[in-house]
């Protein structure tokens, strides 16, 4: 990997953490910003490079988040930042709906070509993930002239009010604000780690799920099938082995749209350009976010040309979809992405993850379970002697780490995971550094 870096990739925390300008800037937003945006860090971000992020104060943090899996190929990357840079002063915005511009067709013929899938696809583009959820569902909904939705156990699609739906956990994303949108229903999901069966294979979870919608709701009443190939906010939850194909295989057999949500997942966080191809799934629809555009707001479904191509015209598209400012940062993102092999980076990384920590859980039994593909990896802690979750740990080590100047997240239906999305530009020795204060954290609470 052939980066320059334009802050020294050093870990630095000065003093009283957080700092004064943190604190004065604390005082600002309260008495200016809703309540109901939360922060991870107490302190703000002046400048981020690589993997370090650096606050008002001069702290310097390595960043394990990644603004959670969005700043793949780094939060200031030279070649983005250049591109945005002369896109902008070209034009920021004129509608593609109403003028439309090049380099969005451009961004379409590249995400045709890497996502899985040979057959004739087509692309459409908004600005989150969970608009790019909303407009699947409205996809699969025209093309089947069917109601139903299926989501699964621990899943995350988003905030809005169909994706709320669609979302497992309660608190904090949908509690008090229902009514939320109907015709949706959820199935069990295969989490190895939690099976009552730990002997399940992927391939009998699919038939669990399977049968429950065939009870359920029926083959034949199910517009869409959506899922995460590997779960993330419900705790990075990698299905066993099997379990997609045979469901994708199922919704093949029942005219069903097989949507593959690999927002997070997505480009080349997983170790391969996308989580389903890991299992050689081939979806009708991809939804994509986050990591396509170096941190610039876009969003995207991919799929079958059929499929797109049936919706009206003016059924699909959105203000800012696909704004020429994001689609220059996402088209500089992908060649970036490719050049440097960063699903090969992304590899090395849970090999390093991975060799560290299945080696702690042998010294520490409040390690449950240790997963994840690519830089895309997880603990989750429980209390010793079985499974139970162990949040309360969970929130310390982060705390922990945080302190000691490492910014890492959690999540998980229980709240008892510590996640790891480092950008794939870092180096070796920071992310050793991080790892090094993660395994002190979890050795000085667990």
């Amino acid at each position: 990997m052939d980066v320059s870096y334009r802050i020294e990739q050093k870990r630095k925390v000065n003093g009283a953490f957080p700092g004064p300008k943190s604190q004065e800037l604390t005082a600002r937003r309260q008495k200016s910003v809703a309540a109901g945006v939360a922060s991870t860090l107490p302190v703000y971000a002046a400048d981020v490079d690589g993997g370090i992020i650096v606050d008002v104060d001069g702290n310097q943090l390595i960043d394990l988040g990644s603004g959670i899996a969005v700043t793949t190929v780094g939060a200031s990357n030279q070649a983005v930042a250049k591109a945005v840079a002369e896109q902008a002063a070209r034009f920021t915005h004129t509608c593609f709906m109403v003028a439309p511009y090049e380099n969005y067709i451009e961004l379409a013929e590249k995400l045709v070509a890497i996502t899985p899938g040979e057959f004739e696809k087509r692309a459409v583009f908004f600005n989150s993930g969970a608009e790019a959820v909303e407009n699947a569902i409205k996809v699969a909904r025209v093309a089947t002239g069917r109601q139903a939705v299926v989501a699964f156990d621990h899943a995350y699609h988003g905030r809005t009010n169909l994706t709320m739906g669609l979302t497992a956990k309660a608190a904090p994303y949908k509690r008090g604000f229902g009514p939320l949108a109907p015709e949706i229903y959820r199935m069990p999901m295969s989490y190895p780690y939690r099976e009552e069966n730990p002997n399940i294979s992927g391939k009998e979870a699919a038939e669990r799920a399977i049968l429950a919608m065939e009870k359920q709701i029926g083959g034949d009443q199910i517009a869409a099938i959506i899922i995460e190939p590997i779960q993330g906010e419900g705790g990075f939850i990698v299905p066993a082995t099997g379990f997609l194909p045979r469901v994708a295989e199922w919704a093949k057999e029942n005219g069903i749209v097989f949507i593959a949500d690999e927002v997070q997942a997505g480009f080349a966080r997983s170790g391969a350009w996308f989580a389903s191809d890991i299992e050689g799934i081939e979806p009708d629809l991809v939804t994509v976010a986050k990591g396509i555009a170096g941190g610039m707001p876009l969003s995207g479904v991919v799929g079958r040309a059929e499929l797109l191509d049936s919706v009206h015209g003016g059924g699909l598209g959105g203000t800012y979809g696909g704004n020429p400012v994001a689609v220059a940062a996402a088209l500089e993102s992908i060649k970036f992405m490719d050049e440097q092999d960063l699903p090969g980076r992304a590899r090395e990384i849970e090999s390093q993850f991975f060799e560290r920590f299945t080696a702690l859980q042998k010294d520490v039994p409040a390690v449950g379970d240790v997963r994840g593909r690519g830089a895309m990896v997880a603990i989750e802690f429980v209390k010793p002697g079985g499974k139970e979750p162990d949040a309360e740990l969970t929130k310390k080590v982060a705390a922990q780490c945080l302190e000691d100047g490492v910014l890492i997240l959690t999540c998980g239906t229980y709240g008892n995971v510590v996640r790891l999305l480092p950008p794939l530009v870092i180096s070796d020795e920071l992310l050793t550094d991080g790892f090094d204060v993660l395994e002190a954290a979890i050795r000085q609470h667990a």
